[in-house]
């Protein structure tokens, strides 16, 4: 035993200053190497790599047990609605709003460098494209069978060339659809391609009309037919919308709505709120809302807010916080900050684009309702009409923030809404640009193991510098600590050795 002490005594004494600051400074390099990997981790996924390792492959090898196998029955239930609802709320769908690749997003790539959309919503374009603009019976006809493989092409330009090769056999609604969409660099060469398309497809769904009723595959013929003939009205309202032919993009959307009131899928009341507020025709907007703001109906940012901003028109002119501190709220300032909440709690993003606090980017070709990308898709058309109404910013800024104590748990319990569902930061970062930093709500801690790496990290790192600078102060506190490290194992083996027969104790020794 007591050679022992007096090995480890000799050891320590033989340690020089460079060894401390060798070891200190590996310890600092490894822990922040940990920690730059951690926060690499945190930011592109949202967790911490290390927790993530230990719930999915240490906790079951040390006979974790997941709480979820031990709930009752009623709880099970409980919980798979809850799911049901997290994964309707989570569905992605197509930008009422969304720009022109051609005119618009390469246009934006061509600037600066830089790809405004990102391959998963790309690929979400196809399957819609495929699923509105193709048919069964799509084989029978040359060009309608160049469009189908058209639209699961890659390649743009393998797609945009496929398109002229289709034209090049009849005039095909799809086809100019494509190059309007993808070939065309302006908006007005773009309304001119759809007017074209819209002589085809109209032609297309009069003798699909004729013939719907003979059979299943004249059905699904006549229903690809109205789904080009609408894409292609909405559009040209758009196309009218973005050259300053406002009113007659709203005749346009009217009639539209009113020729095909069933294909809700489109959301082009949407399209048609944006143009009325455009107008100023605050009367025809508050109409719209009427029938679409409904609690049957699925709701949107659009619908929200644009609820929130008619009532904050009333009377955000006249509103001063300090006044309201004093007086309290009137009955219609109460109305306008309650829509405001309600807004915000269906989707909390918005606020910070509407207000500038955050910067803009061209929004997707699809959105998650209450996401990041929902709001930069409604910031981006919207933010125009919240400066038109004078004070309406202003009312928004005092107000928002309220929400987040009516629901200091959101992804447990909502107030108007259900609970936020926890899947949007996930859909958005693959709806979004990588340059884009996304919006996450609730703001999220850090986990432990980045905090406890960044202070292992700096209290190493800081060990290291004293120990270069003074060495011997250093290496005598080291021998210090070392020595009260091992007192209570010392102290225990002494007693160890007085209570045991010292041959009994040398028999061990030797074992």
């Amino acid at each position: 035993m007591f050679g022992t002490e007096s090995s480890l005594s000799m050891f320590l004494n033989t340690l020089t200053p460079k060894f401390y600051v060798a070891l200190t400074g590996t310890s600092s390099l490894i822990s922040g190497l940990i920690l730059i990997f951690e926060w690499w981790y945190f930011r592109k996924y949202g967790t911490s790599f290390i927790e993530q390792v230990s719930v999915s492959h240490l906790r079951p090898l040390l006979g974790g047990v997941d709480n979820n196998t031990t709930s009752n029955s009623n709880t099970s239930n409980g919980d798979a609605d809850s799911s049901r609802q997290s994964v309707s709320e989570c569905k992605v769908w197509r930008n009422p709003l969304n720009l022109f690749r051609g005119a618009e997003y390469n246009r934006y790539t061509w600037v600066t460098g830089r790809e405004p959309l990102t391959y998963y919503d790309m690929n979400l374009s196809a399957q819609d494209h495929q699923t509105f603009f193709t048919c069964d019976t799509d084989h029978v006809r040359p060009a309608d069978a160049i469009m189908q493989k058209a639209w699961r092409e890659r390649n743009p330009q393998a797609r945009i060339s496929a398109a002229h090769e289709a034209l090049e056999l009849t005039e095909c609604a799809t086809a100019f659809i494509l190059l309007a969409e993808e070939e065309a660099t302006t908006i007005v060469e773009a309304e001119k391609l759809f007017k074209q398309a819209l002589k085809a497809g109209e032609g297309c769904y009069r003798r699909s009309q004729q013939l719907q009723h003979h059979g299943a595959q004249y059905e699904a013929q006549h229903r690809r037919d109205t789904n080009v003939l609408v894409y292609i009205k909405r559009r040209l309202a758009m196309c009218a919308r973005k050259l300053g032919r406002t009113r007659e993009a709203v005749k346009m959307m009217r009639d539209l709505m009113k020729e095909f009131p069933l294909l809700s899928m489109f959301n082009i009341h949407e399209n048609l709120l944006e143009a009325l507020l455009e107008l100023q025709a605050y009367a025809d907007v508050q109409a719209v809302l009427a029938k679409y703001d409904d609690i049957s109906l699925p709701k949107s940012a659009t619908i929200c807010y644009t609820a929130a901003l008619l009532k904050a028109r009333a009377v955000s002119d006249k509103f001063s916080p300090e006044a309201a501190s004093r007086r309290g709220l009137s009955t219609a300032e109460m109305n306008a900050v309650e829509a405001i909440h309600r807004a915000v709690e269906f989707n909390p993003h918005v606020p910070k684009y509407l207000l500038e606090m955050k910067s803009l980017i061209l929004p997707p070709e699809h959105i998650l309702k209450r996401g990041d990308s929902e709001a930069i898709a409604y910031a981006f058309f919207h933010l125009q009409h919240w400066k038109r109404v004078e004070g309406a910013l202003n009312l928004l800024h005092c107000t928002w923030e309220g929400t987040f104590r009516m629901i200091p748990y959101p992804l447990e319990k909502g107030h108007l809404f259900y609970p936020y569902p926890i899947c949007t930061e996930t859909a958005d970062r693959e709806l979004l640009p990588s340059f884009h930093e996304v919006s996450v709500y609730p703001k999220k801690e850090l986990p432990f193991f980045i905090l406890f790496t960044a202070g292992l990290c700096s209290f190493t790192a800081m060990l290291a510098l004293l120990t270069h600078q003074f060495p011997e102060l250093m290496g005598v506190f080291a021998k210090a600590f070392l020595s009260t490290l091992f007192a209570p194992l010392n102290f225990v083996m002494e007693k160890v050795e007085s209570i045991l027969p010292s041959s009994l104790w040398h028999q061990l020794t030797r074992i």
